[in-house]
């Protein structure tokens, strides 16, 4: 009998199932799965709070640069080799890389401002995460300031219409939160004042410095009055530690470094107002600056629950060592002692490490890093 007839002799039908998955909708998948994965994972968990990487990057280059100007007019002989380490062409290297990186952050939130623009709404209206908006616009000056090749003529329209450009997001951010604190009275401030917000005061510090690289001195001591007076403002509160205040989370504890950044960045602010000497005024910022690392230093169980697992918060240790020692050198520069060059010397080296450590880190840990939860905000 015919094996394809059944027990009637009538044909029989055989199914063959073939279970062989189709190369060309894996691939569809695969394609699929990695946009999802872009765009709701990584975008979803992108948050301002990653520009800190950028602005400490930046404010790097403005320490290498001051360091080989140092190099330059020092005459310690005890000095000098040391210095004459650093190349100048490190310094045009870094300045390359944060603007890669810089670029890189903001496609990132662009995108972010296109698939979640209610997040982007959220962060906005958030204490802590509103801050991190200044990031950005501080890191294009930092760079405008320390640019190895002239973008622009200076003295141009061109270089004019930039410095506007990166100044205007900061004043409209200024008017929202400042606005904010004066209509509505020490009741909201003292509710959403947040060491986070000296990054406000900051902004106006950095914007009042790169006024002074544009020649308006004017200018310049506008954005500087407005950022010290509500400094005073803000300190003197979070002194006080009303009860009730929205504080920042253990893994953002890293902020209270900012605590040193701002009286760091107001004296070298007013020294480039005083026509580049290191007076009084900036003189007694330092020391202030100074006196908070010592505390902060001494105390660094304040830090021992954030530093358990890596997140991109470690890098607000970067930007404010490094204005720290930028202010260190406008200082040595001034008095002119040894142990002033030594106290220089230590605070840069300090710095440098921090910032190299934090880059390998990130490196490293680069898949975890954009897939964390947003701690700005929380």
């Amino acid at each position: 009998m015919d094996p394809k007839l059944g027990a009637n002799n009538t044909p029989s039908i055989e199914v063959v199932i073939d279970d062989t998955p189709n190369p060309k909708s894996i691939n569809n998948k695969n394609k699929v799965s990695l946009h999802d994965h872009f765009v709701f994972n990584i975008l979803g968990s992108f948050h301002a709070g990653y520009f800190r990487i950028s602005l400490g990057l930046c404010a790097q280059v403005s320490l290498w640069k001051a360091l080989v100007r140092f190099t330059q007019d020092s005459h310690d002989p005890h000095l000098h080799p040391v210095l004459l380490m650093l190349p100048t062409m490190a310094s045009t290297l870094l300045w390359s890389m944060a603007l890669m990186v810089l670029i890189s952050l903001s496609i990132f939130y662009a995108l972010r401002c296109l698939y979640h623009f209610d997040k982007v709404k959220d962060e906005f209206l958030h204490h802590v995460g509103v801050n991190y908006l200044f990031a950005p616009w501080m890191s294009c000056l930092f760079l405008l300031q320390t640019s190895p090749i002239l973008v622009v003529p200076t003295g141009s329209i061109y270089q004019q219409l930039t410095w506007w450009m990166l100044v205007l997001p900061i004043i409209m951010l200024d008017i929202k939160i400042y606005g904010q604190w004066f209509i509505k009275g020490k009741r909201f401030l003292a509710k959403v004042a947040n060491p986070a917000c000296q990054l406000s005061v900051i902004a106006n510090l950095v914007g009042a410095k790169a006024a002074i690289y544009m020649g308006w001195t004017e200018i310049a001591l506008c954005f500087f009055a407005l950022g010290m007076a509500h400094y005073l403002v803000l300190f003197v509160t979070l002194y006080q530690r009303h009860p009730g205040c929205n504080g920042v989370s253990v893994k953002l504890r890293p902020v209270f470094f900012l605590f040193i950044a701002t009286p760091s960045m107001g004296s070298l602010a007013w020294s480039s107002i005083t026509g580049g000497t290191f007076d009084v005024t900036s003189k007694m910022l330092f020391f202030l600056s100074i006196f908070l690392f010592m505390s902060l230093v001494c105390r660094p169980t304040l830090f021992q629950k954030s530093m358990r697992k890596f997140s991109v918060a470690w890098w607000e240790f970067s930007f404010p060592l490094t204005i720290l020692a930028l202010a260190s050198i406008g200082y040595a520069q001034e008095v002119k002692s040894g142990v002033a060059q030594a106290l220089a010397l230590v605070l840069s080296i300090i710095s440098m490490m921090v910032s190299l450590s934090l880059m390998v880190f990130s490196t490293i840990k680069i898949n975890s890093l954009f897939l964390q939860p947003n701690h700005s905000t929380k």
